[in-house]
Formats: C-alpha cells, structure tokens, sequence
C-alpha cells in the first residue's frame, strides 16, 4: 500500500482481515491529507462556526447569551487534538491487524514490486496505489507566502480578518462558510455561474443565498487576477477592481498526486488528465499494481477511495467484488446550510432523457423544521416516473448530509419514490420531509 489516506488505509486493514501480510508506505503522516489536513481539520472548524451561529440565533429561542467571543487558539487546540485522536486510532487499528509501516516515498516497479528509499520490498501479491491529491494553482499564481490552498487555511496561526477564496465548489463554500461566521471578512469567487457548480440547480441558488445571509461578499462569473502576494496581505483584481485581503486561499481543484510513483518506467497507463486508467476492480494495466482514490477517475471523495480500497484489497485475495456506481456516491458539503446530493440533477435526468418527476418539500412542510427554526431548506427528488426509480436526491439545510443517505440506501436496495414515500417515519423529525417529497413525486403530498 503507498499512501495511508482514507484509501490507503481502509485497503490495508481489509486486506489484512482477508488474510494478507500487508504494509503500508507513507511518505508524511498517518491517516494521509484528509486526516490531518483536510476532511477533518476542515470539519472541527466548521463545527465551532456552527455553535458560534446556535449561539447567535439563541435569543430566538428564549436564550440570552452575553459576550460571546472567538478564541481561535483554543479552536486550533482542538483542530489539533481531534487529529491526534484520529491518527492515533489509525496507528492502533494498523497494530491491531499487524500491518507494518514503512516511512518514505514510494514507488512502484514494472514487476508489480515497491521501492522506498533505494531499498526493494517485494509484493507477491499485489500492491495498491493510493496517494490521493494535492493542490493546484489557478493561472498567474503560485502558492507562496499568504497565497494558500484549502490544506493550510484550516491551520493559520491566527484568524485571519479578511479572506478571498476562489472557487466556490464544496471546499471553497466551506472554507468561506466556516471563516466569515467565526468573525473574518469572506470574499467568495466562483468563474461559473453559480456556487456549488455542479450541484441541482435550486439547490445552488438557495445556498448562495444561504451564504450571503452569512455577510460574505459572493462574486460568481469572476475571475481573480493579477495576484500579488506581500508580506503581510494579498492584492489582486476582479472584474477590473482592486481588492486587498490578509490571505488568499485557492480552492478551485485539484490534481492527482502520482509525481515520484514512477508510473511511466512501471508502464501504469493515465489517461488525459493524469488520473491512473483502472478497471472495476481497480486494475491498473500493469499486473499486480491497483489504485484507488483521487489518482482514478470518479468523485474526489474519501468515502469513494475507502470503498475503492476495500474492492482492491478483495481482488487482490482472490474474492469476488462489487464495484459500485460513482453517481450514487453520496456527495456532502458542511457549509451553513449543509447540502448534500447523490445521483443525477434534474437537467442531467433530463439531458439522459428520462420522463423525469420532481418531488419537492422544503423544511418547513414539517414540523421538524418549525421547530428546529430551519424552514427554509429543501429536498428534492429526481425520479423516473416509467419505474418508479429514484434517479438523484438533493438536500440543502440543517442535517443534509446524514438525510442524505436515506435515499442513497433505498436506490442500493432497489427502492423507488413510491418506496420511499410509503415508508413510516417518526415524528417529528426532518426525515419526515424526504418521505414528503418522495410523496410529492408520486403524486399525493400530504403537508404542502
């Protein structure tokens, strides 16, 4: 294994369990980017942002909070904490299954072998490629002194007082979300037309407006240009305007870490944007050599590199697998409002040429979402109205990421709309409104 992201070391621990010596290279730490500088750093903050907002909307509740304040040291001691916890847990789960960790850069042989550092480990039985992803520059810049990625924003050493962000996808709207509620001035950049590009359309218009609620400045179809990075702030243009911020942070995408891999003198086939060409079981095209992750077409997401790990692992063991389908990964953006989607938008479904129904409910349909004082969300359902099928869901509010995974489980067990909405729900609760709009697109809603 070369790389112990959430791929890498997911992969390990099945591979172990289905009897395989196992080993695991990693060049920095354990747990990988998403561990100790992405996925969770990212999460920790934007939970603090989260309480920080309960507090600010508490008088609506009955509550008086007086003098509340942002201590972001203590919200970086526990940024770092969590991680220590995280990695820990990986470290005693690699110990617990005996799996060895090399430390150093690794790379692989055309004989399907590892080098690190000059000295050859032989893989008898296979070996996994899983090293994730690392930050790209857009035009004219570099990444250098306050010009930042998404990777070293979540770790300033202080909090910043203003903040530009480009690219306004789930990285971005997070990073823009979690700063401006804790207190710093968010400038928000997105060339499309849109955020959340490649979210369902209604959904992206809510949580723009979701965001600019928030106080932050949302620029879409604008391009940053002309950056220059000082010693103490960043200036650049938009739109022919100056501006000047203390950081700028690029979250506009990223590229598959695969420098050092030596895939070319391996004769591992890439395909046109570098990403390692696999087949359904996470083949590369030399023998014995997998990968998983963000360095193979799909989501960049680490649930999907997990679940590619697991795959990987079993064929290497010589089981049976089932590859899965990257639409109807669950996709999850933690930014206030949390959205989260799986499956096709309607313009896709239609684009596919489906006889498409849409069934919407927003929050405040339900009791839930009255009394949890978030009436302004909304779920929506893409169906084939032919079968039945749930082709996508999108969820924009409060707890749309775990809603989410309600529909994602009923398309995996061959469920439908009509499934879905004859389900029983409790009540009250915010699930009541996927059965609500499950309802809607079947044609009798009942609250709406």
């Amino acid at each position: 294994m070369i790389g112990s992201g959430p791929g890498g070391y997911v992969a390990a621990i099945r591979a172990a369990q289905v009897g395989l010596r196992t080993a695991v290279v990693e060049k920095d730490q354990i747990g990988g980017r998403c561990l100790n500088y992405a996925c969770i750093p990212a999460k920790v903050v934007l939970r603090s942002a989260d309480i920080l907002s309960e507090i600010d909307e508490a008088a609506e509740f009955g509550i008086a909070v007086e003098g509340r304040s942002v201590d972001f040291d203590k919200v970086q001691d526990r940024r770092k904490k969590v991680i220590r916890t995280m990695t820990g847990g990986v470290g005693g789960l690699f110990k617990k299954n005996k799996i060895d960790v090399i430390e150093g850069v690794g790379s692989v042989t055309a004989d399907g072998n590892v080098v690190v550092g000059g000295t050859t480990y032989e893989a008898t039985k296979g070996v996994i490629l899983a090293t994730g992803s690392v930050k790209r520059p857009i035009p004219g810049t570099t990444f250098e002194g306050r010009v930042i990625g998404t990777e070293e924003v979540y770790a300033l050493p202080e909090q910043p007082k203003s903040l530009a962000v480009v690219g306004a996808g789930a990285s971005g709207a997070e990073i823009a979300s979690a700063f401006q509620r804790l207190g710093t001035d968010v400038m928000l950049f997105e060339a499309l037309d849109r955020v959340l590009p490649t979210e369902d359309a209604d959904i992206s218009k809510l949580a723009e407006r979701g965001l600019r609620k928030q106080g932050m400045k949302v620029f879409t179809r604008t391009l940053v240009e002309n950056v220059e990075a000082g010693e103490k702030s960043v200036r650049f243009t938009y739109n022919g305007e100056p501006a000047e911020v203390d950081y700028l942070v690029i979250a506009a995408g990223r590229g598959a870490d695969v420098e050092g891999l030596g895939l070319d003198e391996a004769g591992v086939k890439v395909d046109d944007r570098g990403l390692i060409e696999v087949d359904r079981a996470q083949r590369t095209s030399v023998k014995g050599v997998w990968a998983i992750g963000d360095i193979v077409p799909g989501p960049a997401l680490a649930h999907k590199a997990s679940e590619e790990g697991i795959i990987a692992a079993e064929d290497i063991a010589g089981m049976t697998t089932h590859p899965f389908e990257y639409v109807d990964v669950p996709r999850a953006t933690f930014c206030t409002p949390n959205v989260a989607s799986f499956g096709l938008t309607e313009a896709q479904a239609k684009e596919q040429g489906y006889d498409v129904v849409v069934g919407r409910v927003p929050y405040g349909a339900v009791g839930a979402g009255t009394v949890y004082g978030d009436r302004a969300g909304l779920i929506k359902l893409i169906g084939d109205k032919r079968y039945g099928e749930l082709l996508g869901g999108h969820i924009i509010g409060a707890k749309a990421t775990e809603l989410i995974q309600e529909l994602v489980n009923a398309k995996a067990l061959e469920g439908g709309y009509p499934e879905v909405a004859r389900i029983v729900h409790g009540h009250p609760t915010l699930s009541e409104g996927v059965m609500e709009a499950a309802r809607d697109a079947d044609g009798w809603l009942i609250h709406g």
